[in-house]
């Protein structure tokens, strides 16, 4: 699970491999595979660089090499 903050700067994590696509307007929204909207403070690399650790920390760089 990767750290989020929504813009009222509540924190909560989300799974990343939910994650269907990012968009940017001119806030970070995720769309999420459920069809959710979550719109989040982060930007695009720094999303992107959390679930880089993220995927590094459960091994899934491994079979993707």
């Amino acid at each position: 699970m990767i750290k989020v903050t929504r813009l009222d700067g509540k924190e909560y994590y989300i799974n990343p491999h939910q994650i269907e696509s990012i968009e940017v307007h001119p806030d970070t929204t995720l769309l999420m595979l459920s069809g959710k909207h979550v719109v989040i403070r982060e930007t695009v690399p720094d999303l992107i660089q959390s679930i880089i650790e993220y995927r590094r920390q459960i091994g899934a760089f491994k079979n993707e090499e």
